[in-house]
């Protein structure tokens, strides 16, 4: 009897340790957009991963992957659809047709549009003919929340790997979100997601609205654009396109976490003249 239930026993054992899980803890990487001009203001094209060195909160980083300028991205387009957008649409959809057209073949860009809620036009699509089209139909009519359409749309942009911005058109000031400014900004710097910022017309006149555009895009390596007339709208879309093609991407294993924020710095060594357009950090929690 004691034979039996040992051989049982071990039976058992073998059993359980064949179909035991195995568990893996995958340690999420931070990505870094980064954009690297000259003292004249060109973008520096060609730069490795031994030419960048970056710091979390002071302390040195293994680059643990490296993507070129030449790697494709996806852009996701969030566009003010409001009811003070009546007169401006034409402009703006053939601003948006003129950027989609210069992505490259293997960039994927998605619509959004924006009023009181957000809208997806068109989902994720290297197809630019589909792209343009879900732009036609645009109409203008509603009240602007642009905070909470920016928060939304960083975070789910957070969960897509790679090399990735966001562009932000709008004309006016929000009147309609639940998010405020601040809480709009502290999000978009925990998420990270270039944010390019363009306020046309009266936004591009309202001060308090441009700081808050503006530390938008700072925070996260994006630029702010305030301009006053449609004529201005294709040469700033085409800035746009042609900084995106201009952007690293550099990734590494966050150290563990000492603090609630995360200062990141990237410089490239050895090039006193370079300055880098990187988002200023992340949040640990």
């Amino acid at each position: 009897m004691n034979l039996k239930l040992a051989l049982c026993a071990a039976f058992i054992g073998t059993v359980c340790a064949q179909e035991a899980p195995k568990f893996r803890v995958e340690t999420r990487l931070v990505e870094v957009p980064a954009a690297v001009l000259d003292s004249g203001g060109r973008h520096l094209f060609g730069l490795t991963r031994d030419d960048f060195e970056v710091r979390d909160n002071g302390r040195p980083q293994s680059i643990a992957s490296f993507e070129e300028t030449a790697t494709d991205l996806h852009c996701a387009l969030l566009l003010d659809t409001t009811g003070s957008m009546m007169t401006s649409l034409p402009a703006l959809k053939n601003a948006v047709s003129t950027f989609i057209d210069e992505l490259r073949p293997n960039d994927s860009v998605s619509i959004h549009s924006f009023a009181e809620r957000i809208r997806e036009l068109q989902p994720a699509t290297r197809d630019k003919s589909a792209a343009k089209r879900s732009i036609f139909g645009l109409r203008a009519a509603g009240q602007t929340a642009l905070f909470d359409a920016i928060s939304r749309l960083s975070l789910e942009m957070e969960k897509r790997p790679g090399k990735k911005a966001m562009v932000v058109f709008t004309d006016g000031e929000d009147n309609a979100s639940l998010l405020n400014s601040q809480s709009a900004v502290a999000r978009a710097r925990r998420n990270g997601l270039p944010i390019y910022a363009i306020g046309f017309g009266a936004s591009g006149r309202n001060a308090k609205l441009i700081d808050t555009l503006k530390s938008l895009s700072t925070a996260t390596g994006g630029i702010c654009f305030p301009i006053r007339s449609g004529s201005e709208m294709a040469k700033v879309f085409t800035h746009i396109s042609a900084e995106l093609k201009a952007v690293y991407l550099l990734s590494y294993a966050p150290p563990e976490a000492q603090a609630a924020w995360h200062q990141i710095d990237v410089v490239v060594k050895g090039r006193k003249d370079a300055k880098v357009r990187a988002k200023q950090g992340y949040s640990a929690d």
